[in-house]
């Protein structure tokens, strides 16, 4: 399997787990360093790998009235900050070709999102930035199809992809989440992140916006982890009830670093285990 290499370590087999982390969407510049600063605090002990996440620009949300962020201009300047300033590596999403290559001068990871994984110009657009592209494998994809991204993206000579499962389609207004994918998807030779929170939204379940069971983030991301991935997504709010984006999913800083302690625990058994 490819390691992929995000600043001073790597996201692979037999290397420590790595986990991106963050508000669903930059809510302010002081709400965002905050929470990258305590994320930071929670990591450190743990040996796990910490990558900050958040949105600039939530572009797929329910309603037209729903909070989206502070746009690609201001939410990259705050990204960048976290980045020198917390020494912390961080990830966003993109839409378009022109965010694509502004992002990639100020964060260590491209995110293509799950509705827009086969939008050929934007995945070719990301692999031709040469940083790190991690690809949110859409509700509408089963995991075979998951190479014919993986063979746009290294059309472009880049080779440092992820995959990240995010469960399927089922139903209306529901996912579900087949752990079956993280063995098929790491075939291709790529490393594997698991993301433990979108999996349990209800897409448009709660009428102008989506619901979510964060009950089960705990579940599916031990889950996860069993199966072999070697990442996680995990989205974490300090009060999610507030949260301007996916407050039903997201968890809170709490029950995150009683989280991160089984997680490290369980990834290290199957480590052991694979030996």
């Amino acid at each position: 399997m490819k390691k992929v290499k995000v600043q001073n370590f790597y996201i692979g087999e037999n290397e420590p787990l790595a986990i991106m982390c963050g508000p669903c969407v930059i809510e302010s510049r002081e709400h965002a360093l905050d929470c990258a600063k305590e994320l930071k605090s929670i990591f450190s002990s743990f040996g796990i790998n910490f990558i900050f996440k958040a949105s600039y620009d939530k572009a797929n949300r329910t309603s037209i009235k729903s909070f989206r962020g502070p746009g690609s201009t201001e939410g990259l300047k705050i990204l960048k900050e976290i980045r020198e300033k917390l020494q912390i590596p961080t990830i966003t999403d993109v839409h378009n070709e022109e965010e694509a290559k502004k992002a990639a001068h100020e964060v260590d990871i491209i995110q293509i999102p799950a509705f827009l994984c086969r939008q050929t110009d934007l995945i070719l657009a990301v692999g031709r930035c040469d940083t790190v592209v991690n690809v949110k494998k859409g509700q509408f994809l089963s995991p075979f199809e998951i190479e014919h991204v993986i063979d746009k993206i290294l059309s472009t000579q880049n080779d440092r992809i992820i995959i990240t499962e995010r469960g399927f389609s089922f139903g209306y207004n529901n996912l579900v989440s087949d752990m079956r994918a993280i063995p098929i998807m790491k075939q291709f030779g790529f490393p594997i992140c698991f993301d433990a929170t979108h999996s349990v939204q209800l897409p448009g379940g709660a009428k102008d916006k989506t619901g979510g069971q964060s009950e089960f983030v705990v579940t599916l991301a031990r889950a996860a982890i069993a199966s072999g991935c070697n990442a996680l997504f995990i989205e974490a709010h300090p009060n999610p009830q507030d949260a301007k984006s996916d407050a039903a999913n997201m968890l809170s800083f709490d029950t995150l670093k009683n989280l991160l302690k089984d997680l490290e625990k369980l990834y290290k058994t199957v480590q052991e285990l694979s030996c």
